[in-house]
């Protein structure tokens, strides 16, 4: 057992994880903290939305694993939309967590920043609050909404804040996160475990490639993960349409996997940009065809532009990118250096122009791309496999236990 080999044992305690942007196990991160806990001994329950088209059921037990889910209707407009969402997933939180009863540690994911409220209820009863951060909500309100630090700002901020107060142990997705944790949250260094999300390798196995999917084109492009504001696929099209403008580049189809809030404005803008032969959209597709996609790309796209919350976030594209052996373009940022290391090369921050001539330099050199992948598997498979981040995951329980039972006995 895990738990037994690295002395965090769970066994006998019980773990209760709040998430309200994904449904589990869908939400792949959560669902690997989950499993670890599960392997470390830990009794599970796990309180999520249902999913649209997977995870539906109410309840379920996977994998050892209870989960609890509740109806949710995803926000589309604007603060009252939000406030909607927040509000019912918040009531809902609440009425499954008292019929879930005592547990030892609830670990509450974000965004939004409003789960430290049900997390206080559960401790009040005695439990431990564990904080994994997978978004910095404030960057993330600056950087998908054009208002800058308005009321709602200030608000987002405060509510950071008090989910800081509240928690006893901090989970950072990576340095970046864990220097914020300290200097604005005021968190000890010895409160913030840094626990890297990493793909599952064993669902990520490359297969023979498939030329049909390149449409006819000597090169396949692929683009994986969500279509939102601040995701950058609008720069991703303009990059290629620049390829083909500028470049004079028209040897290549693209693929663009996944959904999300713009992915209907994204298809209009590559009708715009004359790009609908040559670009493809296929919404979210199951696992064994986004395999296929990307083991048959020559190159894939990370197009995130710089702005606040971009810079310091890992973006699990990118991971996926690497753990298929796929080289990748990126505009520079500080965290997707950090992740990639020589898997990408680097556009200077939101300059399309320099993406596209960065996607044909990879395009006309074959053993470069090859080295590339080797890089990025190399470093998937080494400082960023999810075993490191297995070890930091139950480091993070041990010291929100520990340090709840020392306080007892004083």
């Amino acid at each position: 057992m895990l738990g037994e080999k690295t002395g965090r044992g769970g066994r006998g305690r019980r773990a209760l994880i709040l998430v309200e942007n994904l449904s589990v196990p869908f939400d792949r991160r959560v669902w690997q903290e989950c499993r670890t806990l599960r392997e470390a001994g830990w009794t599970v329950d796990v309180i999520c939305p249902q999913g649209s088209k997977r995870d539906t059921e109410p309840e379920a037990v996977i994998d050892g694993v209870r989960i609890h889910r509740y109806p949710l209707q995803a926000a589309t407009g604007g603060p009252a939309s939000y406030l909607k969402e927040y509000g019912t997933a918040l009531w809902h939180t609440a009425r499954l967590a008292l019929r879930v009863g005592r547990v030892d540690v609830v670990h509450a994911c974000n965004p939004p920043d409003l789960l430290f409220l049900p997390a206080l209820l559960l401790k009040w009863r005695g439990a431990r609050f564990v904080f994994d951060q997978h978004d910095l909500v404030p960057e993330l309100y600056l950087s998908r909404f054009d208002r800058g630090k308005d009321a709602l700002y200030r608000a987002v901020c405060a509510l950071e804040r008090f989910t800081y107060r509240a928690a006893d142990v901090v989970i950072a997705t990576n340095e970046s996160y864990r220097e914020v944790a300290q200097s604005r949250g005021g968190k000890r260094p010895e409160d913030v475990f840094v626990v890297r999300s990493a793909p599952d390798t064993s669902r990520f196995q490359p297969v023979p490639p498939e030329p049909e999917l390149k449409r006819g084109k000597p090169h396949l492009l692929c683009y994986l993960g969500v279509m939102g504001p601040q995701d950058g696929v609008d720069y991703a099209l303009r990059a290629l349409a620049k390829l083909r403008d500028e470049v004079g580049r028209t040897d290549w189809h693209a693929v663009f996997v996944g959904g999300g809030d713009t992915f209907d404005a994204m298809v209009e803008l590559s009708r715009e940009l004359g790009l609908s032969e040559q670009v493809e959209f296929t919404g979210r597709v199951p696992d064994a065809d986004l395999v296929r996609y990307l083991s048959s790309a020559d190159v894939c796209l990370s197009p995130d532009p710089l702005n606040p919350l971009n810079d310091v976030s890992t973006m699990n594209k990118v991971l996926e990118y690497m753990v298929m052996g796929r080289p990748m373009v990126s505009f520079d940022l500080r965290e997707a250096r950090v992740s990639a290391g020589e898997a990408a090369l680097y556009a200077p921050a939101n300059d399309e122009s320099r993406f596209a001539e960065l996607i044909a330099e990879l395009m006309d050199d074959p053993d470069r791309r090859a080295e590339m992948g080797k890089l990025g598997q190399e470093r998937i498979n080494g400082p960023l496999a999810w075993r490191n981040s297995q070890k930091a995951l139950l480091d993070a329980y041990a010291a929100a236990c520990r340090d709840h039972g020392s306080r007892k006995h004083r």
